[in-house]
């Protein structure tokens, strides 16, 4: 009997093009939620210790702060996000 593997998006974000357009097509959408989670899915993708190390914060936090219907600090997210090498820009 086969199994199916469990999909996990952070195993295909491997390079800056992919992450850029997910975290794009999260925006757009405007769930916070679903932001909340991509961002965690990419800290996954890249190494959550990594992460932690990087801003100074928990390992175990972070992924308590990215998880669905969590809502954590913007400095939480700015952190992580500057960590990933993810750049936000506001246009009009």
């Amino acid at each position: 009997m086969n199994s199916l593997k469990t999909f996990d998006i952070a195993e295909y974000l491997n390079n800056k093009e992919v992450i850029a357009e997910y975290i794009t097509q999260v925006m757009q959408d405007g769930d916070m939620d679903e932001f909340y989670e991509a961002i965690g899915n990419i800290a996954k993708a890249k190494g959550m210790s990594q992460i932690a190390e990087e801003t100074g914060l928990g390992r175990e936090s972070l992924y308590k702060s990215f998880r669905s219907g969590a809502h954590p600090k913007f400095e939480t997210v700015a952190k992580v996000l500057n960590a990933l090498g993810v750049k936000l820009q506001a246009t009009a």
